[in-house]
């Protein structure tokens, strides 16, 4: 078995636990870090065309490469964005980190110039912690309402990444708390859960997971055991 076929068996697990149609959740297939050879090899030529990319100067280098070679992925932008990077950015389906206002404008000021509208995630850090962007989870719903105002932004819903855990069931209450914000906010989309726990975010009501490690492992035949702890509630997305 693929790491892209047991990923994606992981996925579909998790939604039956959660009693989800797993084609409302998207694999957002991270390739930092890995060269476009890698990328044709494991995602594109197995069918999976849904890509992320944490670095505008990787993702431009990598694109181009994929490009000559006859791929047009539908890219996402899952990394802190830089203003001064923004008059790259027209290309991604969409942008999962917008986390200030700053940035908004920045976005909405491209926008208006060159005719085009951003898709986005508001990034909130849910945990609070130091190391990671994202607006405060208090702070959160002002800054929903401030990009729904512009008119070259399309806010799709919310995302955060979860603190670092071996277990993943201790990080469920941050994906818990992000899809109770959204819901009171009314938005479609959460993108939420990496390789260690997107299964957690998706019984949570994750519609996005970006995963990358666990889809450039070395092909195996076996898949890990589904996380243990309570299913005591079913995500919806």
């Amino acid at each position: 078995m693929s790491a892209l076929d047991a990923v994606k068996t992981r996925l579909e697990r998790a939604c039956a636990r959660a009693g989800r149609d797993p084609r409302a959740v998207t694999l957002v297939a991270v390739t930092k870090g890995r060269s476009a050879e890698e990328v044709e090899a494991q995602l594109l030529g197995r069918g999976h065309l849904t890509l992320g990319e944490s670095r505008v100067q990787e993702w431009r280098s990598k694109a181009a490469r994929l490009a000559e070679r006859g791929w047009a992925p539908e890219w996402h932008f899952i990394g802190n964005l830089q203003t001064n990077k923004v008059k790259y950015c027209a290309p991604f389906y969409a942008l999962h980190s917008l986390n200030s206002r700053r940035l908004a404008e920045a976005l909405e000021a491209f926008g208006a110039r060159r005719a085009h509208r951003f898709r986005v995630f508001v990034e909130v850090n849910v945990a609070g912690e130091a190391s990671k962007q994202g607006v405060p989870l208090a702070e959160a719903e002002a800054l929903v309402r401030y990009a729904q105002g512009l008119p070259h932004l399309e806010v799709l819903g919310l995302m955060t990444i979860a603190p670092y855990s071996h277990d993943p069931e201790a990080v469920r209450p941050v994906f818990r708390a992000l899809r109770e914000l959204r819901d009171r906010l009314a938005l479609e989309a959460l993108s939420m859960g990496m390789s260690g726990d997107f299964e957690v975010a998706i019984e949570e009501g994750a519609t996005h997971v970006r995963v990358g490690s666990a889809l450039f492992t070395p092909d195996t035949a076996t898949l890990p055991e589904p996380p243990a702890g309570p299913r005591d509630r079913k995500g919806t997305a």
